[in-house]
């Protein structure tokens, strides 16, 4: 890989989520109270994700839905339980805001495949898995190309391509691509969805 990702894109995450956290503080504290407010006390969203290499660590995000259940004490369907202030915050994308803390711990980086769900890594295929071999990015190729309105199959077709062709010219326009898309809340999901299906793994032919 390049000079830039082995020396370069590592120094610049740092210097970027701190500038940007200590200028979003404001924005983060008022979400985190009125989030506070709405969801009883449970202002976060922690979750365990694979990372780089496929090691595990814990993602944190604003909590966009509550745990509502149904009679058998099951969580209702992720649309059902999105409140009025998370549809808000995650069409603005300020959902992902906490994550500027994973990038500054080293679990993440500003741009790189999203990191996904612990139980889908015996899914992936050999050429799939080849997303882990960088940092996941709060937003990346994928996300800019269609974000949750895109196949899972095309979403790692980019995932992959990115990791092959990673440099300073093209984390730049994914940032500027990404700020296109949250002015205009595009790709957030898919048709009956919060954000799109679960991932079953390659379907048999």
């Amino acid at each position: 890989m390049s000079l830039y990702h082995h020396h370069i894109k590592r120094p610049v995450d740092c210097i970027v989520s701190m500038l940007g956290f200590l200028l979003f503080t404001p924005l983060f504290l008022l979400i985190t109270v009125l989030l506070w407010a709405s969801n009883k006390g449970s202002p976060f969203f922690f979750q365990q994700r694979p990372g780089k290499n496929g090691r595990v660590f814990w993602l944190v995000k604003f909590r966009t839905m509550n745990n509502r259940k149904n009679a058998s004490g099951q969580l209702l369907p992720d649309e059902v339980r999105l409140t009025s202030l998370g549809k808000f915050i995650r069409k603005t994308s300020l959902d992902e805001l906490p994550q500027l803390i994973n990038v500054i711990k080293g679990d993440m980086s500003l741009i790189g495949p999203r990191p996904l769900l612990v139980e889908y890594l015996p899914l992936y295929t050999t050429q799939q898995n080849r997303r882990h071999e960088v940092r996941p990015g709060i937003t990346g190729w994928a996300q800019v190309n269609g974000r949750n309105d895109i196949s899972w199959e095309q979403k790692f077709e980019l995932d992959v391509w990115y990791v092959d062709h990673i440099s300073w010219q093209l984390d730049s326009r994914i940032i500027v691509l990404t700020l296109k898309k949250v002015f205009k809340t595009e790709g957030i999901s898919q048709q009956g969805h919060a954000t799109m299906p679960a991932f079953k793994g390659v379907k048999n032919t």
